[in-house]
């Protein structure tokens, strides 16, 4: 059977010692997308978009951060900190999407104590922009060819000629269209809940979708972390059972209080 080689080179352009990658390029890039949804968000509720390019700062700074230390100490802690100057050589890639959330809600939480924002309402309304950039995420990881999927016979594999010769499970694009198909339902949910209701649930949802996609799609995946765990479960799965857990219960919490609002 012949499978769809991709080879396309992660470089989108070179200028001297310059390079412009497709990864940055999507990363960056659907950061503004992120943000030009928030502004119309916060013009259809009545919002003041101005504080929205302080918030980019803010979000994009949690979310490197977090990804880069949970990536160095929960996937290669033994080399990370035995060579620690290495965490902040961030260009030389590694940056992981559990550390990533974490960072951006911490970002989140510390904006709005700065800016006298509601919390739970802006996290709420976020997790649109941000499915947005954790597709971009996964599609910059499949021009960078890694990330990479389990060898597999099915008609979709996909051979990254840059790594090896065999067919494998294009995994990043499994994760980035389903994160796109969520993105399609939390557009909406957002439009046909009452705000107070969206409030409530849209966090907990995301929370529960994203890492079920997540958790699910580690079975294709091969192996990330540096070490094992003597447990069926990979690194990326271990990291995703809390976000689960703790957005089912959100969920629950949410209907719940629907059903007594409306009583």
């Amino acid at each position: 059977m012949d499978y769809f080689t991709w080879n396309v080179s992660p470089v989108l352009l070179e200028l001297g010692p310059l390079q412009l990658r497709w990864y940055g390029l999507l990363f960056v890039g659907s950061f503004f997308l992120g943000l030009a949804i928030a502004r119309w968000i916060f013009r259809r509720e009545g919002r003041d978009p101005e504080v929205l390019d302080t918030l980019l700062i803010y979000a994009l700074t949690g979310t490197v951060i977090g990804a880069r230390l949970m990536h160095c100490l929960a996937y290669e802690p033994h080399y990370y900190l035995s060579h620690p100057l290495e965490i902040l050589m961030v260009w030389k890639g590694g940056l992981a999407s559990h550390g990533g959330m974490l960072g951006v809600i911490i970002a989140l939480w510390l904006f709005c104590r700065r800016y006298k924002e509601s919390f739970f309402w802006l996290l709420s309304r976020i997790t649109i922009p941000g499915l947005v950039v954790a597709a971009s995420v996964r599609f910059g990881n499949f021009f960078n060819s890694e990330i990479l999927g389990k060898e597999t016979d099915l008609p979709w594999a996909i051979i990254f000629e840059r790594v090896d010769m065999l067919p494998r499970h294009p995994v990043q694009l499994y994760e980035a269209f389903s994160y796109l198909a969520i993105l399609g339902l939390f557009v909406i949910l957002y439009k046909k809940l009452t705000p107070a209701f969206a409030t409530r649930l849209l966090p907990g949802l995301f929370l529960l979708m994203m890492f079920s996609v997540r958790f699910l799609l580690e079975y294709t995946k091969t192996k990330q972390a540096a070490y094992t765990w003597e447990i069926p479960f990979s690194t990326g799965q271990m990291l995703s059972l809390p976000f689960i857990i703790i957005g089912l219960g959100w969920v629950l919490w949410a209907i719940k209080e629907s059903m007594v609002k409306n009583k």
